[in-house]
């Protein structure tokens, strides 16, 4: 079986979702074939990638191009070139967006693929056609931004898609739930496969000692979506009942320098650390010196980062924004909160210092035992080779 796998670029380091199914499929005996927007020199695959042309830039090379693509398809891929042209017209697609549709996805016309399968629902829009002109099953993968973020700036976007689509994959039951919040009511199935994290790398064999001075800690991108001026708002709390403790927070993105001004405004410079973005190794590192794992997102899909320090044996808090509540199980694993609550957050932390030792290693172990069973790649490979042999 050969699966177009569609993506923005060739999966990085810290893309392991992408990078281990890839490596799983082909360990079974499957071909699978990158169609990406970019691809980084630097980042090496054995995986063939075509790339998609790129138009932008110079408009007088973005018209050669598009020229030349053009003809390419019209000349050596006319049957699909016109496939595609009258799908996308009965569909009531305008001319020229059919004409751009057949040029930038030239390359996977030469592909023969059984499964074409996008990555990211947003990648999908303009394209709902392009499996059925080159005779494939269309798979799509939704994931936090996808359908929790982007309709709600753009409503009923996946309309077109749910009439076409043959398989979807979602990360959690609560993306299942939001796909049909959008109005998907087809027949098709919805596969829910997690995200899942090398539970031989992040792994703990020390038994756990917790420090004098409670040690927090999150790994993200610094994103309006993570909640983390929540997070500094119910520390702020913590810090007025003299209650002492220091916060890390690892990552890197477009709210930094919101967050440290947070952080300034609310005398917190001396209790929190940001280390901008680390490598897997030296994460790994910071959440064993860490005791309680924060995750106190506003929306999130599923979330590694949380796995990964349950593996390790931190306590986790984490909010209730979409799977999150399936990735902590309440009171068993870790802790689950309401969103956009600091106040709840501070008393649940508070109860987690208070609580005794015999329970926080009750807790831990119950998180590492469960990561271990249900979030392996093993398992998680094995699933998507399921979700292309099952109908």
């Amino acid at each position: 079986m050969r699966i177009g796998l569609v993506l923005p670029a060739v999966p990085g380091y810290s893309e392991t979702f992408f990078s281990n199914k890839i490596k799983g499929l082909e360990a079974n005996g499957y071909t699978v074939i990158l169609f990406v927007n970019s691809c980084n020199r630097k980042t090496k695959t054995s995986t063939k990638t075509k790339v998609a042309p790129k138009l932008s830039g110079n408009m007088v090379r973005i018209g050669m191009i598009s020229f030349y693509r053009l003809s390419y398809s019209l000349i050596f891929h006319f049957k699909v070139s016109r496939r595609l042209f009258i799908l996308d017209r009965d569909d009531g697609i305008n001319f020229i967006q059919r004409i751009k549709n057949i040029i930038i996805n030239n390359h996977i016309f030469s592909e023969p693929v059984d499964w074409l399968h996008f990555g990211f629902g947003t990648m999908v829009l303009n394209r709902e056609n392009v499996a059925k002109a080159i005779g494939a099953k269309m798979a799509v993968s939704f994931r936090g931004f996808d359908i929790g973020i982007y309709p709600v700036k753009h409503p009923g976007c996946y309309k077109r898609l749910w009439e076409k689509v043959d398989k979807i994959h979602v990360i959690s039951n609560d993306i299942s739930e939001l796909v049909y919040k959008q109005g998907f009511n087809n027949q098709v199935p919805i596969i829910k496969i997690t995200p899942a994290i090398d539970i031989r790398f992040f792994k703990n064999n020390h038994k756990t000692e917790y420090n004098k001075i409670p040690h927090f800690i999150t790994v993200a991108r610094l994103h309006w979506k993570k909640g983390l001026d929540y997070t500094l708002e119910a520390l702020a709390l913590l810090k007025e009942e003299n209650i002492p403790f220091h916060y890390t927070i690892i990552g890197d993105g477009p709210q930094e320098e919101y967050l440290k001004f947070g952080t300034h405004q609310l005398g917190l410079n001396d209790y929190v650390t940001f280390t901008g973005k680390l490598s897997h190794e030296l994460v790994k590192k910071k959440l064993e010196q860490a005791d309680i794992y924060l995750q106190y997102s506003i929306q999130e899909g599923f979330c590694n980062s949380v796995l990964e320090a349950q593996a390790i044996g931190l306590l986790c808090v984490v909010s209730d924004a979409e799977g999150l509540s399936e990735n902590v199980l309440h009171n068993k694993t870790g802790w689950v909160v309401p969103l956009r609550q600091p106040k709840l957050l501070l008393e649940k932390i508070r109860n987690i210092i208070n609580l005794p030792q015999t329970e926080k290693d009750t807790i831990s172990q119950n998180a590492k035992e469960r990561v271990k069973l249900e979030f392996n790649i093993k398992k998680q490979q094995k699933e998507f080779v399921g979700f292309y042999e099952n109908n």
